[in-house]
């Protein structure tokens, strides 16, 4: 048996206005090629001027990681070429990085340590087509922070937590939207296997570029079956660079892995040390907000929810903060929260959005009796689809609830009138078929009944008028 080790390397775009080293605008989605000029497209004699809001993201994201921040670092050019890189070098930081050893917690207790957390400039992108490779040089220059772990990681389960939970602390911070599907945040992945119980790590391969949890899963769970086989075969693992086929679920050599010798890596002699003191870090360290995990914390603190319920109202900052807008307006936190895990959640998925105060309005129509669960599902779909308030759509469509007793009782009688031999059989023990007398009821009255004095009511009549 063989024991996997995996190791992840991220990059995170940061939210910047503008570029790392120059003041092209730092935007997704533009026209290819409009976001550029000399500076990022490395013409000889331009020079790199650093931009310090990069700089304040990269710390503050560093510190919600729990790292310690180098005082004094260093920018370095690592030299490789691809046509997606215009000047033939990337600034980066080698040597000494921004930040390094910091960690985060996963759910069962187990502490992933990152290695490092330096801050670099993106390559373009290339785009390839049948006819050839176009390349869009906008993203050139773009500010990113690279994380990377030490191999602490036992499984793909652990790996995609530990990304899950990155995305969200670089999404609370403000760092970045760490959105996978537009590039915003990437992921590398090394893994080696080792005989069960060996302290000796093996030769590692590294999959590039997987920008969904999902994609991350199937290709490390891919290279370990495929890492296992060969040495069940007394093959050898070759170290190298792998790319992921997404539709075949399979991983693909593309070139020997390359040492750091390979990138000749020397100080950037356009950028001065990076120099950070005491006050600086201190301000950056206030301008943290409640991360994910706290507001989890919190959430089943103070409102009384479930861990499940808490973790899918933190999974994403908006969530959590529409709960706690409506929460402003409807003072009962587990109703309110499962109305969103159940039923808001469904219509984000498909971009249809409700405000707070239309949602507090519709559900204190259910708790005064005006409206059914059933029937307030409706209205909140409508309410998404149209934007109307929840009492336009109630009176356009004739949905307010009968509570009236007298009323019911009358349509109730005539239900129990209509099914003599049921009621004697309910009469006998057959209880289930209180079921049975609630659906007419509920047929009679076109769903708008208070099914909650309907109960009440059929309780009454059918255990006592015998």
């Amino acid at each position: 048996m063989f024991e996997p080790t995996i190791g992840l390397e991220i990059h995170i775009q940061l939210q910047t206005n503008s570029k790392m080293f120059c003041s092209c605008k730092n935007s997704y989605g533009d026209p290819p090629n409009t976001n550029i000029c000399p500076v990022c497209l490395g013409h000889p004699g331009t020079l790199p001027v650093l931009n310090w809001e990069a700089v304040k993201l990269a710390t503050k994201l560093a510190l919600a990681l729990n790292c310690r921040i180098n005082k004094e670092s260093y920018f370095a050019r690592k030299n490789y070429f691809y046509p997606d890189l215009p000047k033939g070098y990337q600034i980066t930081q080698y040597k000494k990085p921004l930040a390094e050893d910091g960690y985060i917690q996963l759910k069962n207790g187990k502490k992933i340590r990152i290695k490092r957390l330096h801050i670099e400039e993106d390559s373009g992108k290339s785009i390839h087509t049948e006819n050839g490779t176009l390349i869009d040089f906008n993203r050139c220059g773009v500010p990113l922070a690279e994380i990377v772990t030490e191999p602490d990681i036992s499984s793909p389960e652990e790996a995609v937590e530990f990304l899950h939970a990155l995305r969200k602390i670089a999404i609370y911070t403000g760092v970045s939207d760490a959105d996978m599907e537009k590039g915003n945040m990437r992921c590398d992945a090394n893994l080696s296997l080792k005989p069960e119980g060996s302290s000796e790590l093996g030769t590692k391969t590294e999959v590039k570029n997987l920008n969904s949890f999902r994609f991350l899963a199937k290709a490390l769970n891919y290279e370990i079956k495929r890492q296992e086989k060969l040495l069940k075969e007394g093959k050898r693992i070759v170290q190298e660079t792998r790319g992921f086929d997404s539709k075949r679920g399979e991983t693909f050599p593309m070139r020997s892995k390359e040492e750091a010798h390979d990138y000749r890596y020397f100080p950037e002699p356009d950028l001065p040390p990076l120099i950070l003191d005491n006050s600086f870090l201190e301000e950056i360290k206030s301008s943290i907000p409640e991360l994910h995990w706290q507001r989890e914390e919190r959430f089943m603190r103070e409102f009384g929810l479930d861990e499940e319920t808490a973790s899918v109202l933190c999974a994403e900052k908006e969530i959590g903060d529409f709960f706690e807008e409506t929460l402003k307006l409807y003072n009962n936190p587990r109703d309110l929260a499962n109305w969103i895990k159940t039923e808001v959640l469904k219509l984000w998925k498909e971009n249809l959005m409700v405000s707070s105060e239309a949602l507090a309005e519709l559900l204190t129509f259910v708790d005064q009796g005006k409206l059914s669960r059933l029937k307030a599902k409706e209205v909140l779909e409508d309410m998404a689809r149209t934007g109307k308030s929840p009492s336009i759509i109630i009176e356009e469509k004739g949905l307010v609830q009968i509570s009236d007793e007298e009323s019911l009782r009358k349509i109730i009688d005539r239900v129990i009138a209509q099914n003599p031999d049921k009621v004697e059989k309910y009469r006998k023990g057959k209880k289930g078929l209180m079921g049975f007398f609630v659906g007419q009821v509920m047929k009679e009255t076109r769903g708008k009944a208070n099914p909650k004095l309907v109960n009440k009511i059929l309780v009454e009549v059918l255990e006592n008028d015998k």
